[in-house]
């Protein structure tokens, strides 16, 4: 090899180098952020949500939670509702989509302070509904009124909030 050579040979070297940790460093960087902004959120305000794509309340709903803090996590899934059955919410409370929440299951348009409470309480149910689509539930036309949100854990269902 030449002297010339050499040193073309050893700056290509040395940029693929630089070029590879360049793109090391950038993927660490947004791994650490994630790992970070996931860290920060409490598995309390995790929420994952399964949704017809076609219900625009649900959008909504989910953009009430996040600004009550939650981060969510929005899933299409047009058998919502068989979703909800196996997981044990009671066929006559369905509510407009399934939600998952610190290892409780959510159905309906619960408004946020009704989920902090479950979270807090922890009671020993399976979750929450508040059954159908009510015009004055959080997502529809905003929270007013008294909403009545139901317990449930296998055969019992309870009334678990009505305010």
């Amino acid at each position: 090899m030449t002297p010339k050579t050499t040193i073309l040979s050893a700056i290509a070297l040395a940029t693929v180098s630089a070029a590879g940790f360049a793109t090391l460093s950038i993927a660490d960087t947004d791994t650490a952020a994630k790992a970070a902004t996931e860290a920060s959120v409490s598995s309390d305000k995790q929420m994952t949500i399964w949704r017809d794509p076609n219900c625009g309340c649900c959008d909504s709903y989910a953009d009430y939670m996040e600004k009550h803090g939650y981060e969510v996590t929005r899933i299409d899934d047009r058998d919502f509702d068989k979703r909800s059955i196996e997981v044990g919410v009671p066929a006559q409370g369905l509510g407009c989509h399934l939600a998952e929440v610190d290892g409780y299951y959510v159905s309906g348009l619960v408004p946020a302070e009704i989920v902090e409470r479950l979270t807090t309480e922890r009671p020993e149910i399976t979750g929450i509904t508040l059954p159908g689509m009510p015009m004055n539930a959080p997502g529809m036309g905003g929270k007013s009124g008294t909403l009545k949100t139901y317990a449930f854990n296998g055969d019992e269902i309870t009334v678990f909030s009505d305010e």
